[in-house]
């Protein structure tokens, strides 16, 4: 699975086309502030993927 770094100012920029790689290439891209990721956009069967493996631990 591919992914790449993007700064806040640069993921809001190009919000359309790191939704459509996390959709359609199934693309992570995190997101950085000051160098520090802050967060990540995922394609859903991660995100889905995630939360059930959370739910089981909780």
């Amino acid at each position: 699975m591919e992914s790449e770094e993007l700064s806040v100012a640069d993921a809001r920029r190009l919000f359309a086309d790191v939704l459509n790689d996390a959709a359609v290439r199934g693309r992570i891209t995190y997101i950085t502030n000051r160098g520090r990721r802050v967060a990540a956009i995922v394609p859903v069967p991660v995100a889905e993927a995630a939360e059930l493996v959370q739910g089981e631990l909780g």
